[in-house]
């Protein structure tokens, strides 16, 4: 896969791990392509990710689990928007991903998409699922 060179950056306290595993568990043609960990030396919790770079349907990804502890985490502001090819695939995706987060916009005809919903996940990251024309 070439080089790509904008990604979507997922920084984590601990758990980019995890949630990356989560993510591409998920979605087809999905992979860890690169990890690299934190070592006794820190400054992180040894075995951390340092970054990790995963595709999702052949997407890239970056994140990180960040050593310092920060006042902010994921916003609604910025999602991940997933364009699905069938109904099983939506209601598999808004099952998966709401599972111990939250609901934005629950998962029905929205007048601008026949399905749609809008939902953060576990770990605060919001996806935008749409039942694609």
């Amino acid at each position: 896969m070439a080089e790509q060179k904008i990604h979507t950056f997922l920084m984590f306290e601990g758990k980019a791990e995890e949630a990356m595993s989560f993510y591409i568990s998920l979605f087809d043609d999905a992979e860890i392509v690169s990890i690299s960990r934190y070592g006794a030396e820190g400054p992180g919790k040894e075995g951390s990710v340092v970054q990790a770079i995963f595709t999702l349907a052949g997407q890239q990804y970056m994140c990180i689990d960040s050593p310092v502890s920060h006042a902010f985490t994921f916003t609604p502001a910025v999602s991940l928007f997933v364009n699905c090819a069938d109904e099983a695939e939506i209601d598999r995706l808004y099952a998966a991903l709401s599972e111990g987060g939250g609901v934005l916009m629950a998962l029905g005809d929205h007048g601008f998409s026949k399905k749609f919903g809008w939902i953060n996940d576990r770990f605060g990251v919001s996806w935008q699922l749409n039942l694609a024309a």
